[in-house]
Formats: C-alpha cells, sequence, structure tokens
C-alpha cells in the first residue's frame, strides 16, 4: 500500500496502567472498544493519517505499558517524541496523583519542543467520578497542556485529541519552532517523498538512538 505524506509525527500515550490507553488507540484507529481489554505489555504501535488544512500528517502512535515493571524499557520510546498524551481515570484519583511523575519522567529524555497532552478517560463514567472536569483543566493550564476529557467507550473527544495536537503542532511547524533538519524533535519532513510504502518504511527513523550516540539537541 503506498501513501503520500507531508509529515511524519511521533506520539507517545503514557499513564498508569488500565486508564484505558489502549482502547483510546483502538477507538481512535478503527472504532472498537474492548470492555475486557487487558493492561499492555511492552509498548505497542499504530499508524493513521490526519489532514489539517491540505497537509496530511502521518502518526506513528506508541502505546506504553503502565505498570512499574516495564517503565525502564519503555522510557527509550519517550526520545524523539513531538507530542506525549499523559491519560488518567477521571475516576481513579490515584492514577491523576502520578501525572507528575509520568510527565518528569518523559522530560528528562524528550526534546525540549514535545507538546504534553493532559487526558482525563473515561468520562462515561461520570456518577464514579473522583478527579473533576476543573482539577484537570487547573493541572493543564499550570504545566502548559492542553486539556481534554474522553471517552474510549462512547468515542467523546477521541478523534478530537488527535487533530487538535496536529493542529498545535502545525502551527508551530509554520512558526519555524521545529528544526526540521533533526529528526529528533519528532517531526519529520516528507514532502520530497513520493509514494512512500508504508509497510516498507523505516520506523525506526525517530526512535531513540544507541546510549553511546552522542545526543542532538532539538
Amino acid at each position: 500500500m503506498s501513501i503520500e505524506f507531508d509529515y511524519l509525527l511521533k506520539f507517545i500515550v503514557i499513564g498508569d496502567s488500565s486508564v484505558g490507553k489502549s482502547n483510546i488507540l483502538s477507538k481512535f484507529k478503527d472504532d472498537k472498544f474492548d470492555e475486557k481489554s487487558q493492561p499492555s505489555i511492552g509498548v505497542q504501535f499504530i499508524a493513521k493519517n490526519i489532514v489539517i488544512d491540505n497537509t496530511t500528517f502521518r502518526l506513528q502512535i506508541w502505546d506504553t505499558a503502565g505498570q512499574e515493571c516495564f517503565r525502564s524499557m519503555t522510557k527509550i520510546y519517550y526520545k524523539n517524541s513531538s507530542c506525549a498524551f499523559i491519560v488518567y481515570d477521571i475516576t481513579e484519583k490515584e492514577s491523576f496523583n502520578n501525572i507528575d511523575l509520568w510527565m518528569n519522567e518523559c522530560k528528562k529524555v524528550a526534546p525540549e519542543t514535545i507538546l504534553f497532552v493532559l487526558i482525563g478517560n473515561k468520562s462515561d463514567l461520570k456518577d464514579s467520578r473522583e478527579i473533576s472536569y476543573d482539577d484537570g483543566f487547573k493541572f493543564a493550564k499550570k504545566n502548559k497542556m492542553l486539556f481534554f476529557e474522553t471517552s474510549a467507550k462512547n468515542g467523546d473527544n477521541i478523534e478530537n485529541i488527535f487533530k487538535k495536537s496536529v493542529e498545535y503542532i502545525h502551527n508551530n511547524i509554520k512558526d519555524g519552532k521545529y528544526d526540521l533538519t533533526d529528526d529528533a524533535c519528532g517531526v519529520k519532513i516528507c514532502k520530497t517523498e513520493k509514494n512512500i510504502n508504508i509497510d516498507d518504511f523505516d520506523y525506526e527513523s525517530t526512535q531513540a538512538k544507541k546510549p553511546n550516540t552522542k545526543k542532538k539537541c532539538c
């Protein structure tokens, strides 16, 4: 299958186990929700295109496991990311309290230009809510993050979190906020490439380099 696109973006999805990260991606890609979804093991990957202002963006989205035993392995995927979704469960206060931990871990290795998006998932379970919308909004505003509440079950805001994030990155590209000669910022320009074969595309191109490789600045 050959698909043309203008930019390749690397997204990372992080947060505690069982907050609904995998179902958010499944709903976005295939409009599917699994009520009995099991926690991810390691890292899972999906890819999908979004078109903004006649510009096609190919999203590489990496869904990481939330269990502590996998964190040392999944940290490597934080590198070279243009956007990080930090997901919490609005019915589980602990998952909200751990946002700082996830964000700080990501900041240690991610480029300075990374966009953080705070997502309160399971908005369909309002009767069991432990975290108010205002609490999420205030945290996001304080930390200069985009903020959304979503429901992977009924699809509320799922398309929107990706669309608005890409629009934000698109504006940053137009404002010259990324060094597009360096893939380390998680934005790869592909305008000069035609008929890119997605099946053969080098998905490693925006991943972390080996530890002994000199780190580039975005």
